[in-house]
């Protein structure tokens, strides 16, 4: 019964994380990058302490010492501040289908960053992996033209971004806390570096439409996505299995994308798409198998 349960908490991760791209292009329609980030993670930070205060574990506060709200504080400047706004902001630029699967990059930049960051061995298997992955960024960077970037700045965000979030996964691997209360304290701090710099730029007035939006990426993006799948690894009996679900995300979002935001989906887009995803299974299935045999949970 909890393998069942696993894998509808996972498929509903799933299914929300795979509208998130549409709910980016379609806020950005009518506020500012800025904008929809402050508000988005105002929403993330009342559903986080909502979700841990009904748990009744709040009281992790009182047993962080000064260098771990430290900590926090600068991975809080990292995810939400820094990687949501690169991230809107490649959303503004490119098509919703080239940003998300550029962005879905990040497993393969984190193979990258264990070469340099964790001094672990290149294998034959990650080099193939990348070298998939990247074709597949070419693919999709040049609309299949493979000769020049469709908008270098675009791309170069979506990429970036990718680049954030692999950097803060790292930074919280030896963190052996509980994954919502380490989310929950960088949400802490990201609103205040964020409200600040929204209060310089100026703020303005957004749209109710913009506001719904908002609140939508900061309830399931943010928020319920997250602990939905957290959920679905607690309960699983075969990590890697359920983990495989998520790569139904990027397919899904197509459609999604298509019918909501209006994009016309290019065959550069699903084929570059399914490069990414191949390099990524190819990069990251031996871990898998590793962790399911030794019965490893892993987390987001």
């Amino acid at each position: 019964m909890s393998s069942r349960s696993a894998y509808v908490y996972a498929l509903s991760a799933v299914l929300l994380w795979s509208t998130v791209a549409s709910a980016f292009k379609l806020s950005l329609r009518y506020m500012e990058p800025l904008a929809l980030l402050f508000y988005s993670s105002l929403v993330s930070l009342s559903v986080l302490f909502l979700v841990l205060l009904s748990q009744g574990r709040l009281g992790f506060l009182k047993r962080l010492s000064k260098s771990d709200y430290l900590h926090y504080a600068l991975l809080g400047l990292l995810n939400p501040f820094v990687y949501y706004l690169v991230l809107f902001k490649a959303y503004d630029i490119l098509p919703a289908q080239e940003a998300q699967p550029l962005n879905y990059t990040w497993q393969i930049v984190l193979s990258v960053f264990s070469v340099f960051v964790l001094k672990q061995r290149v294998k034959l298997r990650s080099t193939v992996a990348i070298g998939i992955a990247f074709f597949g960024i070419l693919v999709i960077s040049s609309r299949g033209s493979m000769l020049h970037f469709s908008d270098p700045l675009g791309v170069a965000l979506a990429l970036g971004s990718a680049f954030i979030w692999a950097s803060f996964w790292i930074l919280n691997l030896k963190d052996g806390r509980n994954a919502v209360e380490k989310l929950f304290m960088c949400f802490l701090f990201g609103p205040v570096y964020i409200g600040a710099f929204f209060l310089f730029m100026g703020p303005s007035a957004p749209p109710v439409e913009g506001l719904m939006g908002a609140a939508y990426v900061g309830l399931f993006e943010m928020g319920m996505a997250f602990i939905l799948w957290l959920k679905a690894l607690e309960l699983s009996e075969k990590t890697a299995e359920v983990s495989m679900l998520i790569y139904l995300s990027p397919f899904i979002s197509f459609i999604i994308i298509h019918i909501f935001v209006g994009e016309e989906i290019l065959i550069s887009s699903v084929v570059g798409t399914v490069l990414i995803v191949l390099g990524v299974l190819l990069g990251t299935w031996k871990r898998w198998s590793e962790e399911e045999r030794k019965g490893v949970r892993g987390e987001v």
